[in-house]
């Protein structure tokens, strides 16, 4: 049975076990509250490199951290041990403080001392955070993680401060707090959309960037991990802060309680691709200093003779996931938020880093066969970002069951299809059916696709169709960061307008692209804020904007487009022929049809390049089962997408089942969704406008013409 790591308080004292398999000596240096240091020797190394020592006395609470002496060789083996450097513990289940960037935490700016280039001249203790032993037991009551199946599933992706921190429904002393997002006001937000998983953004105690705090801006996004297994406790209310360092990890799982409670799941992002500590020259805050070139990818550098960090992330440095220790922490810490936080799955960054071996991405790499493999960490929702920054790093559809995907080409073609730049029916057709062509070689079902138009990283809903290039100067970097292409549209003006003719077309385009992400099969994701509008005034890389840019501002919500969204998922989920947990086309013969504006089925000529001039998808009304098994027919649907300006007629085919067609929405209407609309017979020739999409019900014969 391997040694517990950590800090593990068991009622009368605390064992502490830490992993270097290069240390000479490892001392555990405790603190008290006025940063009074006593250190202790550590026995070891056992287990393959863990060393450990067990303290009578030690409570939660306590303040902690390690010091490991052993060798020092940067440019040579890639050691890093360097006992002037307080180490934060891998396993910290809370830490406390923030990073006071001095130059002795950068080997490059540190004097040395003798040949020793690099190790630092002072001690760093004074200049970073602590970990802290924590007694994790927590009251969870009956909470009951509401395990919805994929096909039930309606992600918003959200962050934690962004949604509250201007609601005005919010108590001030819980906007932007874990405790907010648990608020029945904001609770009530999410229940009325009809989404049923909050995925949220970093959690993880994270480090705010040297150069963004030199330059007055925040690490916003927290994609810059430091401690995998404590929440961030700056998104906790002033009184869980005041009230001990164990009180962030309290709220968090209060909050997880209260959304269970509601009926919603907790989806973390989660960012085990890379730390906070930089590439050779950034910050050793941990890994570093335990052991470099164990936890990290190391590459030869330019003269053969010297190591650098492999940067496969595009951030200085990249985990190494084929080692059995960084495996080991990585499952170890997603069980650590299943157990003890309760969440309910997880979306990998650049995931793609987690497979990659040797020769690039491997589907069965280590990491990848231990999550499939792990009894609690495989039964939760498996989400990936497939893809790193690394040579042959982009992975799309090649992850292996039970793992979905974020699907990125589903974004570019609806974006397209809607800028006017349209792909071919084959292309819209796929993506409109979960992408069969992507995930079925898999193995997998429509849930593998995890369907956007916007996340977090990109123009936002509002700013896809008010800009048709990025405006990234506030961030401080010139306007180099970012995407340097968006799938965008002005609608013939830059930015904010008083024009009615572009504010009419740019609504027009976004309830499209609302309806094309709501009526495809496969799972959705609905970005924060783009229910009612939000912009960040055209900068689609807001990662250092903690400010009113990310926020959602509540003031300016477009009521109408929230409207619309809240009926538009209720759409999706009163049709089960739009949640399909089977590949479009399987089973009784005329499950879907496609087809062209005049009626007649789509060839395969005009399939493979065809204009999308009418493209129309027919559900016919097969029996689904629920998720308890129960047996129900599903209402034929026909889906009519007409990205072209003009209006166009459409020849109706037939209706399974059912002998005529009753319109249940139009895009291109200012009633979209009619309370009663006429009966259409198969044959009939229907007018639609142009730049719209239409959903027609099979319904009897009554009232048809």
């Amino acid at each position: 049975m391997p040694i517990p790591l950590g800090a593990t308080h068991d009622g009368h004292g605390t064992a502490f076990a830490v992993w270097s398999s290069v240390a000479d000596r490892v001392e555990l240096c405790l603190f008290d509250a006025e940063g009074h240091e006593i250190r202790h020797a550590m026995t070891g190394p056992a287990d393959g490199g863990v060393w450990q020592t067990y303290l009578e006395g030690i409570r939660a609470g306590q303040r902690y951290g390690y010091r490991v002496h052993g060798p020092w060789g940067p440019a040579s083996a890639g050691a890093l041990c360097d006992p002037n450097r307080l180490l934060l513990d891998p396993y910290a289940r809370a830490i406390e403080g923030g990073f006071n960037w001095q130059p002795a935490l950068f080997p490059s700016r540190s004097p040395g001392r003798g040949r020793k280039r690099g190790l630092a001249a002072t001690d760093t203790a004074p200049f970073v955070p602590r970990s802290i032993v924590v007694n994790p037991a927590f009251h969870w009551g009956n909470d009951h993680p509401p395990a919805r199946t994929l096909a039930e599933t309606v992600i918003y992706e959200v962050h934690v401060k962004g949604l509250t921190q201007l609601h005005p429904g919010i108590p001030p002393e819980l906007r932007g707090t874990y405790a907010g997002l648990a608020h029945p006001t904001a609770i009530a937000h999410l229940l009325s959309l009809g989404v049923t998983a909050v995925e949220l953004l970093p959690v993880h105690h994270f480090v705010q960037d040297e150069r963004l705090t030199r330059d007055g801006l925040r690490n916003y996004w927290g994609y810059n991990s430091i401690g995998f297994f404590a929440p961030y406790a700056g998104y906790a209310t002033a009184a869980s802060r005041s009230a001990g360092p164990e009180a962030p990890a309290a709220e968090f799982r209060a909050m997880v309680r209260a959304l269970h409670a509601a009926g919603l799941e907790v989806i973390l992002d989660v960012v085990y691709n890379h730390t906070g500590e930089g590439d050779g020259n950034g910050p050793i805050l941990s890994f570093k200093g335990l052991d470099n070139a164990a936890y990290y990818r190391l590459v030869p550098g330019r003269d053969g003779r010297t190591t650098r960090h492999d940067d496969v992330t595009a951030t200085g440095n990249t985990l190494d996931a084929r080692h059995p220790v960084v495996t080991r922490l990585i499952v170890d810490s997603l069980r650590c938020w299943v157990d003890e936080f309760h969440v309910d799955g997880f979306r990998f960054d650049l995931a793609g880093a987690l497979g990659r071996g040797d020769d690039g991405f491997d589907p069965r790499g280590p990491l990848l066969e231990a999550i499939r493999t792990d009894p609690v960490v495989s039964r939760v929702k498996l989400i990936a970002e497939p893809w790193d920054a690394g040579p042959g790093g982009y992975a799309a559809g090649r992850f292996p069951a039970p793992w979905s995907e974020w699907n990125d080409r589903f974004r570019d073609t609806a974006r397209r299809l809607w800028r006017g730049t349209l792909p071919t029916p084959a292309d819209v057709g796929y993506r409109l059916t979960a992408s069969h062509d992507r995930y079925a070689a898999t193995g997998r079902f429509p849930m593998a696709s995890i369907n956007y138009v916007t996340s977090h990283d990109g123009f936002t809903l509002a700013d896809v169709v008010a800009y048709d290039r990025k405006h990234n100067e506030a961030n401080g970097e010139a306007g180099r960061d970012g995407a340097g292409q968006e799938i965008a549209w002005n609608h013939g003006a830059e930015g904010p307008t008083d024009d009615a003719g572009v504010l009419a077309g740019r609504g027009r385009t976004q309830r499209n692209l609302l309806a094309t992400l709501f009526l495809a099969q496969g799972v959705p994701m609905l970005l924060a804020g783009d229910e009612i509008g939000r912009t960040q005034r055209g900068n689609n890389n807001a990662y250092c904007q903690d400010n009113e840019v990310s926020w959602l501002d509540w003031a300016a919500a477009d009521l109408p487009l929230m409207d619309f969204t809240r009926r538009l998922i209720a759409l999706r989920r009163q049709h089960p022929a739009l949640r399909r947990r089977h590949w479009v086309g399987e089973g009784p013969p005329h499950v879907a049809d496609w087809f062209a504006h005049d009626g007649t089925p789509m060839t395969p000529g005009r399939w493979e390049h065809g204009p999308v001039d009418g493209l129309l998808l027919r559900l016919g009304g097969e029996t689904l089962a629920d998720a308890a098994g129960r047996i129900y027919p599903a209402d034929p649907l026909l889906l009519v997408f007409h990205a072209c300006q003009d209006a166009h007629r459409v020849r109706l085919p037939e209706a399974p089942g059912r002998r005529a067609w009753r319109m249940i929405l139009d895009t291109g209407s200012a009633d979209p969704f009619p309370a009663t609309g006429l009966a259409l017979v198969p044959g009939h020739l229907a007018t639609f406008d142009g730049r719209s999409v239409v959903v027609l019900q099979g319904v009897g014969v009554r009232g048809a013409r």
